[in-house]
């Protein structure tokens, strides 16, 4: 073989004098028979002689044995430069006219190279070989790249072609001209190709498809054939794996993949009804649980996906009664593998769509277990910067909505401190971002469970540096993402279903005309510092009351429910007078829960004292002066009583402890304008501002604030009608008995006129009787419109939605009215005199209180509920009360104490038996006075919420201070003030750190997590039972003898529960011409199994 290589190339044409190796030094002689053009070509010495060696063998130009000697020389043993110089000799003499068999014969060399060559020389060889020939002999070409020899090519070893033959293919197109031929040969492989991806080719040879089709469209299976194409690319996919190692081997792997589905991707352009039956082949794919888990080359298919379909195939998936739980597992599970492939796109958004979609259909069972299974693996991408965004997002969505139990989190525990330490290490923009944001995941983890500390510790230490996020961010982060919170497709047929309220917050539940208690439960849970208070309570079996309370707040906290039952602490917390079963008064149901909590604690405190001082054995020391309860710490304030005789003036004087003040309305604007004004620092109401006078009304008696609390809230009528009397603007012990008879008349004229004006409005109460009763309906159907706007108005109101307190409406009061009058002085006369000691006999006197101590939770009851002694019935006053943001409250020697609004609680209706509690409240958490230039920025504390029994939704400051305008009978009765920190001598200062919940002590939390757990079963069970239900109902179109609005909402039950998907465009048959593989079942099954489904 050398030999015929050499005696070939002195037949090729030589443009610069070379040295002859010593093999070809022979004599030379005329070979007969060549054609002058060849003869001219192989003559070296220009004379017309056609040189040749020795051999007699003829000249291979002449006998058609160019291939062989080109054959030869690539296959030889000589270095790379001759062969080089030798191929280029070739190559240059194919450019030549040639015969018919010679250009055939090479071109089938040069198909043999290219397909079959060893090493890359011969590979290069043959597609040189194939340009040459194909550009210089075109009809040659054409004849030689027909139908049937690419068929030949393609189907010339066994399984699928190889990536070489394709390639082969790819560049005949290149060079096939135009015509009938080349019809031919793309209608070949528009067949051919369908039946190679059917083969399941490598990553190698389907990439070489995908060049292919994306170079020649034409070669794009057409018909119904292309929808089977796309589906086989996808399993092609599934089938993928990596056949080196190494990083080049990876890189080479990874575009392979792209190839191919880049194609899909062009092939979804064209046609977008083959999306969808493509997704339901992916999914039939990953959720296989019989064969071996697919490649994670699948991923590179969901960055093409248009995210505007996400909806509807994750609603139609999850709502699917043919997929099984197993195979939503697998799914998923293999889903969530994605995240590692680095050139995925948007993967993280599908994982999270459809773990959504799962919990919004309570399949719980399934996302704690896919999520006990990967999130490790998740946490480990965190590591690779090109996967550690998706990695990230998956993780944070994962821990954040497993909130049931502490299982998942603490898996991640061990491997977090050498997490932030690679990431330390790492020192880049993506790992400080990372950094930043896995801090804050978990500090929301460690504040959602809290109680291990020593788990927690190495955790703490490792981002001690880092941010710490505040509480409200916590709490936002937790309440948003929470498998309870999320939506549910049949929430709005089956309010069973509801999702926990967007607010993060948990109703109570009604037990009968229990509104009372709920509210007042609220509006103390809201009280942050009591709360918290509660939940540090340890183990003590002295109090009781106050460990049911406990446990209440904690799952208040903690659950994962929409609403709990307070049952428990209202059997506990039992007023004993109260009939079960009707309503009560919220006020003195706090009065007496507060008492019970604050002498249960006194009790359960003296009662642990002693038993230390009998088992000690040293003799008993005076025993320490009692501390105060945490009901006194919270809520108890002192208020100092002086009242001094006007005959001898002297002065008595008594302190008394205070949980509430209850203040009475003012008298009509003629007394009011009478009484003497305060000596002390007025209440400053910075809400609103000018108020103006209070408009007439009928006004309970007062006397004291326990006594008249007593007449006017718990209904008990007092022995006589007590009048009370201002005094004049002199003071008492300059008073002369002139002026004495004139006050006196003085009040006997306004004795007389008080009573003129009742019998004229009795004469009037009595007429608006009869048309209260005709216009009831009218009213009750207004009453309704209202309430539907003005629930429409807060859930409009976002977080963080604050506005300034309203301004008072011409002739209402403010709570600064009821506060002054509750403290200005007033004359005790008459049958209301007061019994001096020091003159043993009943003597007119003035009263005076003042407050020596404020609270740190300031409750004011609005006495609005008096007992008229001339109908003999209790009555609500409906006056509209104007409530300020900020109370500023005088204390003793000229002091003030501001105080922050952070609860009300609302009667609805005109009696204290009957009606409705609801209750306003915001996180009553100490907060520093605002700065100048703060009064515009929304602060967390200024969300407020609407607690409603079961019902919490957002609402606002502005919605508090217009319900009664909105709603006449609905009255702000029972307000809670935050003491403001920084003004009080005793307030402690408040840090970020210090507003974290308290950790709660192990049976509790075990508790509440058995509670989450039972609570995701339950939805489970259910939304299978309701699922199971609306599948049976009958078609609408079969129901001959149903009304027309039964039909229409039996469909928009089948509707919310299995919706189907519909692209317009779409083949019904997509699947007639496929099977699917086996031990796998279609999602959501064949066309034709759903023409019988609505």
């Amino acid at each position: 073989m050398p030999g015929i290589a050499l005696s070939f190339m002195q037949y090729l044409p030589v443009r610069y004098p070379r040295p002859i190796p010593q093999v070809m030094k022979r004599r030379p002689r005329k070979v007969a028979g060549c054609s002058p053009q060849v003869v001219a070509q192989g003559d070296p010495s220009g004379n017309g002689t056609c040189w040749a060696a020795c051999d007699p063998a003829p000249c291979p130009l002449q006998r058609g044995t160019m291939d062989k000697i080109l054959e030869a020389v690539v296959t030889s043993s000589y270095p790379a430069s001759v062969k080089q110089g030798l191929v280029r000799r070739v190559l240059e003499a194919a450019r030549q006219p040639l015969e018919r068999e010679q250009c055939l014969a090479l071109l089938a060399l040069g198909a043999r190279l290219y397909v079959g060559g060893a090493d890359e020389l011969p590979r290069r060889v043959g597609c040189q070989l194939l340009h040459v020939a194909g550009r210089h002999h075109p009809d040659v070409f054409a004849e030689f790249f027909s139908a049937r020899r690419v068929l030949r090519l393609l189907q010339g070893g066994a399984g699928p072609p190889g990536a070489r033959a394709l390639a082969c293919v790819q560049l005949g197109l290149q060079l096939l001209p135009e015509g009938p031929a080349a019809d031919e040969v793309f209608a070949l492989l528009r067949r051919e190709v369908l039946r190679t991806v059917c083969e399941r080719p490598g990553p190698a040879a389907c990439a070489q498809v995908a060049r292919l089709l994306a170079r020649h469209p034409r070669c794009v299976p057409d018909g119904p054939h292309r929808l089977l194409f796309c589906q086989q690319l996808v399993r092609c996919l599934g089938r993928f794996r990596c056949p080196a190692e190494g990083e080049e081997g990876a890189v080479e792997f990874l575009e392979q993949a792209q190839q191919v589905s880049g194609l899909l991707a062009q092939l979804w352009r064209a046609q977008p009804a083959a999306i969808l039956p493509c997704l339901k082949e992916l999914f039939a794919v990953i959720s296989c649980t019989e064969e071996e888990p697919p490649s994670s080359a699948l991923a590179s298919v969901v960055q093409h996906l248009p995210l505007e379909l996400m909806d509807g195939v994750v609603r139609n998936l999850s709502n699917d009664d043919s997929v099984t739980d197993s195979q939503m597992l697998t799914a998923i599970s293999r889903m969530i593998d994605w995240v590692s492939w680095p050139l995925g796109k948007n993967i993280d958004k599908w994982i999270i769509a459809l773990l959504k979609g799962l919990a919004a259909v309570k399949k719980f069972s399934i996302l704690i277990e896919v999520s006990l299974a990967k999130i490790e693996k998740v946490f480990s991408k965190l590591l690779y910067p090109i996967v550690r965004g998706a990695a990230l997002s998956v993780l944070k969505y994962m821990l954040l909505t497993f909130q049931h139990s502490h299982e998942a989190f603490h898996l991640l525990l061990p491997h977090i401190p050498p997490m932030v330490a690679s990431l330390v290490k790492e020192d880049s923009n993506s790992g400080t971002s990372c950094l930043e944001q896995l801090a804050e995941l978990v500090h929301c983890m460690v504040f959602r469970f809290p109680g291990f500390p020593d788990l927690y510790e190495p955790v703490m230490e490792a981002i001690k540096d880092l941010h710490v996020p505040n509480e409200d961010r916590i709490k936002q982060l937790l309440g948003q993402d929470a498998w309870t919170s999320q939506k549910s497709e049949l929430a709005g047929f089956y309010p069973r279903l509801m999702a926990k309220s967007d607010t993060g917050k948990i109703g109570l539940i009604n037990l009968g005309n229990t509104c009372y208690v709920n509210s007042v439960l609220q509006a103390l849970f809201m009280a942050s510092d009591f709360r918290h208070c509660v939940l540090r309570l340890t183990e003590n079996n002295s109090q009781p009351l106050m460990t049911k309370l406990q446990w209440l707040f904690a799952f208040l906290e903690h659950s994962q429910r929409p609403a709990i039952s307070p049952e428990n602490f209202l059997s506990a917390s039992w007023t004993p007078w109260f009939s079960p079963g009707t309503q009560q008064d919220c006020s003195e149901y706090l009065k007496y829960l507060l008492d019970r909590l604050h002498e249960e604690e006194k009790t359960g405190t003296r009662i642990c004292q002693k038993l230390k001082q009998s088992s000690s054995p040293s003799p008993p020391e005076e025993p320490p002066s009692p501390s105060p309860t945490s009901v006194e710490k919270m809520f108890g304030g002192k208020i100092v009583t002086r009242i001094r005789c006007l005959r001898c003036l002297n002065v008595s004087s008594r302190e008394e402890a205070f949980t509430d003040l209850s203040l009475a309305f003012p008298p009509t604007e003629r007394c009011r304008r009478r009484r003497l004004g305060s000596v002390m620092l007025p209440a400053e109401d910075v809400g609103v501002q000018d108020p103006p006078p209070p408009s007439q009304a009928q006004v309970p008696s007062r006397v004291g604030p326990r006594r008249q609390r007593k007449h006017c809230v718990t209904g008990d009528a007092p022995a006589t009608v007590l009048d009370i009397e201002s005094l004049g603007p002199q003071g008492p012990g300059t008073q002369s008995s002139g002026e004495k008879v004139e006050r006196e008349e003085e009040a006997q004229e306004e004795e007389r006129t008080r009573e003129e004006e009742e019998e004229e409005e009795e004469k009037k109460e009595k007429e608006k009787e009869k048309e209260e009763e005709e216009e009831e309906e009218e009213k009750a159907e207004k009453v309704k419109e209202v309430e539907t706007t003005k629930e429409k108005e807060e859930d409009s109101s976002g977080p963080g939605s604050h506005r300034g307190a309203a301004p008072a409406a011409e002739g209402s009061r403010s709570v600064l009215d009821l506060v002054n009058y509750f403290l200005s002085p007033e004359r005790l006369t008459a049958e209301n005199r007061y019994y001096c000691e020091p003159c043993a006999s009943l003597q007119d006197a003035e009263k005076a209180v003042e407050l020596s101590q404020g609270p740190r939770y300031l409750i004011l009851t609005l006495l609005r509920f008096s007992f008229d002694l001339r109908t003999m019935r209790r009555r609500k006053i409906l006056d509209d009360v104007s409530i300020p943001l900020l109370l500023r409250l005088p204390l003793a020697g000229g002091r003030g104490q501001a105080y922050d609004l952070c609860s009300v609680v609302v009667h609805s209706g005109v009696s204290s038996e009957s009606g409705h509690y609801y209750c306003y409240a915001r996180e009553g958490a100490a907060r520093p006075a605002p700065s100048l230039g703060a009064a515009d920025r929304p602060e967390p504390e200024n969300q407020w919420y609407l607690f409603n029994d079961t019902r919490v939704s957002f609402s606002s400051f502005e919605s508090v201070s217009n319900v009664t305008s909105f709603f006449p009978k609905d009255t702000a009765y029972v307000l809670f003030y935050r003491q403001r920190p920084g003004e009080a001598p005793e307030a402690e200062p408040s840090s970020p750190r210090g507003r974290t919940e308290p950790t709660l002590h192990k049976d509790l939390m075990e508790a509440i997590s058995k509670d989450n757990i039972l609570y995701l079963q339950e939805q489970e069970k259910e939304a299978r039972s309701r699922a199971a239900y609306i599948s049976a109902l009958p078609h609408p179109r079969t129901g001959a003898g149903a009304s027309m609005k039964t039909r229409m909402r039996t469909k928009a039950l089948r509707a919310a529960a299995i919706p189907q998907v519909a692209t317009a465009g779409t083949s019904t048959d997509w699947s007639s011409n496929m099977e699917p593989a086996p031990g796998c079942s279609h999602p959501w099954g064949y066309p034709r199994q759903m023409q019988g489904r609505p």
